[in-house]
């Protein structure tokens, strides 16, 4: 069976997640390179697993977690439909069986909020994975006066941390933000759409989804 590993060791897919990070660097984007696909990798996997879905579930969603922005490499428009193509071809040349494809391809194709639905198991962990990763140091521009909302809201977050507990099936998205740099109202100007898409992938995961900011549950 395809691994993480091997995923990570395909030179191509290598090259495109490189690539597609310097290529949203160009356009002012914030940071998808190895820090970004890495982390939504390890949270989707560590999602299903907490829940007690499949080991081999959790790996599928590692791996869609790590390929979900390659597509970057095309155009930043549309990059889910783009990567989920990619990944079709590396995948099914790897030698990865089909339904396991189709699984893969359909979370990295839906994980953006624009057009994003849950799915599958896979897509749910991946969406949420991905939505979690607000953070400064994703931000590339050195110049805080020139900042756009982006770059403010995710400067602005301090510490961000997905809780899952399987006990009680609750999913809580947990961020301490600096006030003095971005307004709470701020961050549901831009993630509002990302966490309603969340709280439809919790509700897939038959887990309800919690927003705690600054020690203030919200959602």
């Amino acid at each position: 069976m395809i691994t993480l590993a091997d995923v990570k060791a395909n030179p191509v897919l290598d090259s495109f997640i490189r690539n597609g990070n310097k290529f949203l660097g160009a356009m002012g984007y914030t940071e998808h390179s190895y820090r970004h696909v890495n982390l939504v990798s390890s949270i989707a996997r560590n999602i299903l697993e907490r829940l007690g879905y499949p080991k081999r579930d959790a790996e599928l969603a590692a791996i869609a977690g790590y390929l979900h922005d390659v597509g970057n490499v095309v155009s930043r428009a549309n990059h889910g439909n783009s990567g989920a193509i990619i990944a079709f071809t590396a995948l099914h040349e790897m030698g990865m069986p089909p339904d396991e494809i189709a699984t893969v391809i359909s979370a990295i194709a839906n994980h953006e909020e624009e057009y994003g639905q849950p799915v599958n198991t896979v897509a749910a962990a991946l969406i949420m994975a991905d939505k979690s990763d607000v953070h400064r140091s994703r931000v590339r521009n050195p110049d805080l006066a020139t900042f756009d909302i982006h770059d403010r809201v995710n400067y602005a977050a301090e510490h961000s941390f997905l809780w899952v507990n399987e006990d009680r099936r609750s999913i809580t998205l947990e961020l301490t933000i600096d006030t003095e740099i971005c307004p709470v109202m701020e961050y549901f100007e831009i993630f509002l759409l990302r966490m309603a898409l969340c709280r439809r992938a919790a509700v897939f995961l038959k887990s309800n989804f919690e927003l705690v900011i600054n020690g203030a549950k919200l959602l």
